[in-house]
């Protein structure tokens, strides 16, 4: 009987092992190996020797005033798209939510943005925004409204690019912020809404003072996953600009890329993320703090 009950302890674990292994080779051991380069001045050319040189490259990464830059334009890409795509999303779930025909129709195409590569939507807003009368934008502007004489170079202006990467994010995300508060919306139930209609409340003080705290940790929930999200934007930047011109365009990951795999400054790059890494941390556990202390103050 022991021996029975021994061999039933540990089997479930001989089906985790696989998963775990896997976990620990293509997660774990790469996180730790990337760690421990960001103390090297890393060499993988033939000949050269990688040179232990501690914190240096942190320091360096604090002394750079192109990372400050970058991380203050993902800092601004962040705040700009999660308020976009909240507004926007909690907006359309309403909208959706209140639609009795064919719903999940304008669920799927709302969400259709989600599941689509970001290397397809930044190529596509790259052609859209192209600075030549044939990009679609600039064709409808000359062409067709007659409102401009000259083709605009969106993606060559700072301003003008930083609208393009904002309206990418913004589009992409809001079918995914969308779904979860419609998630949250059906969950609400539906006498709260008739008792106040009753009481005499109206449109706007059933969503003030019924949807908004019935919605409250769902809120929370996507502002948390939104902020990381946008502290991790990377693709789009690296093919619509490129980080230009001049840095100007350039976050964290597109900074971190042009170190690492342009300049071959591995050590270099591998602290640019640990930093990064550690602020959306602490980002993420701050917001978890105040909101999560805040919505339980209301309990």
């Amino acid at each position: 009987m022991r021996a029975k009950l021994h061999y039933r302890w540990y089997t479930p674990y001989l089906f985790l092992l696989p998963g775990l292994a896997l976990y620990v080779l293509w997660m774990i051991y790469p996180l730790g190996y990337e760690f421990y380069i960001s103390f090297f001045d890393w060499k993988i050319m033939p000949g050269q020797t990688s040179e232990f040189i501690g914190w240096a490259n942190y320091q360096r990464v604090l002394d750079d005033k192109n990372f400050w830059l970058a991380l203050e334009n993902t800092v601004r890409y962040t705040a700009v798209t999660v308020i976009g795509q909240m507004v926007i999303g909690l907006g359309l779930a309403v909208m959706v939510h209140r639609v009795f025909i064919a719903k999940r129709l304008f669920r799927g195409i709302y969400y259709l943005p989600v599941v689509t590569s970001w290397v397809v939507v930044s190529f596509l807003f790259q052609f859209i925004f192209s600075a030549h009368r044939g990009g679609l934008v600039n064709y409808t502007l000359i062409d067709v409204l007659h409102m401009l004489d000259e083709p605009v170079n969106w993606i060559g202006e700072t301003n003008t690019a930083w609208i393009i990467i904002y309206s990418l994010g913004i589009w992409k995300g809001m079918g995914w912020t969308m779904v979860i508060f419609l998630a949250a919306l059906q969950g609400i139930p539906p006498e709260l809404y008739e008792s106040a209609a009753i009481d005499g409340a109206g449109e706007i003080g059933q969503f003030r003072f019924i949807t908004l705290p019935m919605i409250r940790r769902t809120t929370l929930f996507i502002l948390v996953a939104l902020v990381i999200g946008g502290f991790q934007v990377f693709i789009s930047v690296y093919l619509i600009t490129g980080g230009g011109p001049l840095h100007r365009t350039e976050v964290v990951l597109s900074y971190m890329y042009d170190r690492s795999f342009d300049r071959l400054w591995f050590g270099y790059g591998a602290a640019i993320s640990y930093i990064l890494a550690a602020i959306v941390v602490l980002v993420s556990f701050g917001q978890l703090r105040l909101f999560g202390q805040s919505d339980d103050a209301d309990y």
